[in-house]
């Protein structure tokens, strides 16, 4: 069975799904954003979880994910992924970008999770500019479930606003995926 792929307009919070994928920051304290959105409705056992995880690891780098419990999120899981902050696109950003996908991808199947939301990653305040980072995201997550195919179910990429689903939706009718 092939991956069905799934776009939405609104909020990740309020989605049911094995697991969302939250733009963390390195600390996964929450802050602004999608991040600040998904602890505040989550609750404490998600922070709780992610001073476990830094305490373990240390800080988490642009590129790296890790899961949590989803606490009051209707979620099962959240996979904290920390993007690039934009510099102009000389600093390994794309990859790093790309690498947050596959980090979060990797994350869902070790975990044997079947259906899993990304936010747009890096687009607000890490000024990431929108449409490349869709370009990435779409590819990034393409590229990964060639290499795995029947693993996931679904992917759903949640834009919070209209202009990144517009995005998503001229890229994937023109990659017919």
């Amino acid at each position: 069975m092939a991956t069905k792929i799934t776009l939405l307009l609104g909020d990740i919070t309020r989605l049911k799904a094995d697991a969302i994928v939250n733009a963390a920051n390195s600390q996964l304290m929450g802050g602004g954003g999608v991040d600040g959105a998904i602890h505040k409705a989550g609750g404490p056992e998600i922070l709780a979880e992610c001073k476990i995880i830094i305490r373990r690891q240390g800080l988490c780098q642009p590129g790296q994910s890790v899961i949590t419990t989803a606490g009051n999120l209707k979620a099962k899981h959240v996979i904290h992924t920390v993007g690039p902050v934009w510099k102009g696109g000389n600093n390994n950003e794309e990859q790093l970008l790309s690498s947050c996908y596959q980090s979060a991808l990797q994350l869902a199947l070790d975990n044997s999770l079947h259906n899993i939301a990304f936010p747009n990653i890096s687009t607000g305040i890490y000024g990431f500019p929108k449409k490349p980072a869709a370009q990435i995201a779409i590819q990034t997550v393409d590229d990964f479930l060639r290499n795995h195919p029947s693993k996931i179910d679904e992917i759903i990429f949640a834009c919070f606003d209209e202009e990144n689903l517009s995005i998503y939706q001229q890229i994937l009718s023109a990659k017919k995926i």
